[in-house]
């Protein structure tokens, strides 16, 4: 399939200081997400994570989890999700990475998914619980074929040799767990933890790298570029959202930028 992945549009002309800000789709409303992101787009990220709510989410803290409960609560599906994309894509070219959960894909059909994510503009898909050997094994062609990307995650628990098998499977980013916590931290960064990114990059070859998890401000995503192509901001944006309003969310990523 020929089209254009934004994800690799953007890693191959921007090599630092890049911001991915995660979002949870339908949160606080349904309405508030296509605004949420398209503000948040011409404000300075250069990605946007879009969350699909799920009842049981191995990988997300608690800001998170809320956040996706009130989703559900509205009612939202899968179908609701791809409608938000394409009105974005309507919008905005920022590339896209949808993260959800196995069960959830595979309810949906993942042909149909994968078909549903080309259709409507979604250019990347990070899911914790697929196991790299059966994407590999399983769905690695499909991906290709739709010039899909996809995101491993690494933590400092992975060995230097999956590390590399995980880098260069992921044909979007390599996702850096900054440490084996769910997400929300934010206590900073530790000396232990740099010491795990410099491991990393020495282990992951050309793949891109972003680091996530405790990063919630300035300051430490300052520090995380400083050993990653950039960094995911999620529950520490979400907090805001929930307390400032939508209104609010492009101010979040300037204070971030400035």
């Amino acid at each position: 399939m020929n089209r254009t992945n934004r994800l690799t549009s953007l890693f191959a002309t921007k090599k630092q200081d890049i911001l991915n800000i995660y979002v949870t789709a339908g949160y606080p409303r349904g309405e508030d997400t296509v605004r949420v992101v398209t503000d948040i787009a011409r404000a300075g990220a250069d990605i946007v994570e879009l969350g699909m709510p799920y009842s049981d989410p191995l990988a997300d803290g608690e800001t998170i989890q809320e956040s996706s409960r009130h989703a559900l609560k509205q009612g939202l599906t899968l179908h609701n999700i791809f409608d938000m994309v394409r009105a974005i894509r309507r919008e905005s070219e920022v590339p896209l990475v949808l993260m959800g959960y196995v069960n959830q894909v595979m309810q949906y059909g993942i042909e149909a998914f994968v078909a549903a994510c080309v259709e409507s503009g979604v250019d990347g898909l990070i899911i914790p619980d697929l196991p790299a050997e059966v994407y590999r094994e399983e769905y690695h062609d499909l991906f290709t074929r739709a010039n899909l990307g996809i995101s491993f995650l690494v933590t400092p628990q992975t060995s230097s040799e999956r590390i590399s098998m995980l880098a260069n499977l992921s044909s979007a980013f390599l996702y850096v767990v900054s440490s084996s916590a769910i997400t929300g931290g934010t206590g900073g960064i530790s000396p232990e933890q740099i010491a795990y990114f410099q491991s990393v990059a020495k282990h992951a070859g050309d793949t891109p790298k972003l680091i996530g998890f405790g990063i919630s401000d300035k300051d430490t995503f300052a520090t995380a570029c400083s050993y990653a192509e950039g960094a995911i901001i999620g529950s520490a944006f979400i907090r805001e959202l929930g307390k400032r309003g939508p209104g609010e969310a492009a101010s979040f990523v300037r204070s971030i930028l400035s």
